[in-house]
């Protein structure tokens, strides 16, 4: 029933993607997600290459599924960990902050299937003429870097200004997201938020309890007066960034007080000084169950949806 061009295109049963976040996004996650039917993502994030080498391989051992690596073009190991998933063989790449355009000739002799995401249909337009396989359009609803549309808003125009297939992402986490997506003409899904509390993710439980005690207006984004505004959980770290962003504080002085606040609330737990990246779906996040639980309730309940859906006169 849900069997769409992106199945096809990455070798999956479900069109459901995982998202390649920074420090969250790792072999246990990704390889969990793919062994339950969706495509699992590595997120590359600012790591050097030996890091996202060391978590290709070990998600090799752990899945015999496709899985992808997100990564990210302003890293400053952005070249070298290129060359780590040339070299690595990964089947899909994803992409963001920045046009894969440059590349786009060496994955394509390599076989890597090459996904950017989106937040507008002119970006749209010209990454499918540089050939890219297919467009990750994400609203500004979803959690870390954020453009200025919804996804309820650009999805259907992305869609109906290219040829490719297009995957819906931002503010999704259960089967009505994933119906509303295909809804507007979309052949997939990406979830974030929602895969941060799987069992397999491994990032600090403090963390997943924070999205879990999350509630609809608990978000908000940092950065505004920077070129890479950030959706967040609300604490004590973003009170100050909009502190220091109302007093005029320059890109450097917000820049230095961001610097490893990600992996503080990551892995040391730290969730009132560190950065929580979430979107502003986790209010509808209740509960931690394992990746494949996720994604077969989603699929249940989608039937379900659209079964109720045809009764209607």
């Amino acid at each position: 029933m849900f069997h769409t061009r992106i199945c096809d295109l990455l070798k999956i049963n479900y069109p459901i993607i995982q998202g390649g976040m920074a420090w969250v996004a790792t072999a246990e996650l990704a390889s969990a997600v793919s062994n339950a039917g969706g495509l699992g993502v590595i997120g590359a994030g600012n790591a050097p290459a030996s890091v996202v080498r060391s978590e290709i391989r070990k998600a090799k051992n752990l899945t015999n599924k496709p899985f992808g690596v997100n990564i990210y073009f302003l890293s400053p190991y952005v070249d070298e960990v290129i060359d780590t998933v040339l070299e690595e063989k990964i089947s899909v790449v994803t992409t963001g902050a920045g046009n894969p355009g440059k590349y786009i000739s060496q994955f394509k002799q390599a076989g890597i299937k090459v996904i950017p995401v989106v937040s507008s249909v002119a970006l749209a337009q010209r990454l499918e003429k540089v050939g890219v396989n297919a467009l990750i359009a994400e609203g500004m609803e979803c959690g870390g870097h954020v453009g200025e549309l919804t996804t309820m808003a650009m999805v259907p125009q992305i869609v109906d200004a290219v040829q490719i297939p297009v995957i819906a992402a931002g503010g999704i986490a259960d089967a009505r997201g994933f119906v509303a997506a295909l809804s507007l003409g979309a052949e997939g899904m990406q979830m974030g938020t929602r895969f941060v509390c799987a069992k397999e993710c491994t990032v600090h439980d403090n963390y997943k309890e924070a999205i879990i005690k999350a509630k609809d207006r608990s978000t908000v984004i940092t950065g505004k007066t920077t070129s890479h505004p950030v959706r967040v959980l609300k604490n004590r770290l973003s009170s100050q960034f909009d502190q220091l962003e109302q007093s005029g504080a320059g890109i450097d002085e917000l820049e230095a007080i961001g610097t490893g606040r990600l992996r503080l609330s990551v892995v040391d737990g730290d969730v009132d000084n560190g950065s929580i990246m979430a979107g502003q779906i986790s209010g509808l996040i209740k509960d931690v169950k394992p990746a494949a639980e996720i994604i077969e309730d989603i699929i249940i309940k989608a039937k379900d949806l659209l079964k109720s859906l045809t009764n209607i006169e």
